[in-house]
């Protein structure tokens, strides 16, 4: 194929299931194998919760209990249930560590990131530090720290964050996804046509791309 199959991806830190989501495509795409297809990912930034406080004092299960209205045993039961389906994606999530806050920062650096081509790799790195090991993603200090350790310049992204050079970026994305009647993520648009939504088993993927593939063999493409 002349062109690599694009994954476009609206996904939010503060997303357990984005992370889930990651690792089954990542395992989809590993399926297909060396000679598989040529696959190019790219994430895009989604605000799952804007009411979020930047920083939220309290439990993971506190806050989900006020936002949703939920009891707490319920939100309980339901953080245990998503810690187990991210163990079986090889995911260590502490929900008793998770520092709520709100994610723009975190999604105008990836936009930096992704100018310096570390999005993937700055994207990994932020949800482990919020999921796996109760890390800010909303502190200046904290965001560059991550920045450098994927190989980013500190005095770059520390200007980038200030200026808010990329919160444009950050907005456009998420008017895109309101165009595209997007409410909720992960959500993958894969070759610009076929949309799939939530965190589903690898072989969704697998199979998708392989479609694609097929497709454009039948074209010419």
């Amino acid at each position: 194929m002349s062109e690599p199959i694009k994954i476009d991806i609206w996904s939010d830190i503060a997303c357990p299931w984005c992370f889930i989501g990651k690792r089954n495509l990542e395992g989809g795409i590993a399926a297909l194998g060396t000679d598989g297809p040529e696959v190019e990912v790219e994430y895009h930034s989604f605000e799952l919760s804007p009411d979020t406080p930047a920083d939220f004092v309290g439990s993971t299960t506190e806050y989900l209990s006020k936002a949703k209205g939920m009891p707490v045993a319920q939100v309980e039961a339901m953080l245990e249930h998503v810690t187990g389906i991210a163990a079986k994606a090889g995911l260590d999530y502490h929900f008793d560590q998770v520092k709520h806050t709100k994610t723009l920062k975190a999604h105008e650096l990836l936009h930096f990131a992704k100018a310096n081509g570390k999005q993937l790799e700055l994207k990994e790195r932020l949800l482990a530090a919020y999921f796996e090991e109760g890390g800010f993603v909303n502190r200046t200090d904290d965001l560059v720290a991550y920045a450098t350790e994927v190989g980013l310049d500190a005095d770059e992204a520390r200007s980038a964050l200030e200026s808010g050079r990329y919160a444009a970026d950050v907005q456009a994305d998420m008017d895109q996804a309101r165009a595209y009647g997007i409410n909720g993520v992960p959500f993958f648009v894969i070759d610009g046509k076929y949309g799939v939504s939530g965190a589903q088993p690898s072989e969704v993927f697998t199979q998708a791309i392989q479609q694609i593939a097929g497709e454009r063999e039948q074209v010419g493409a």
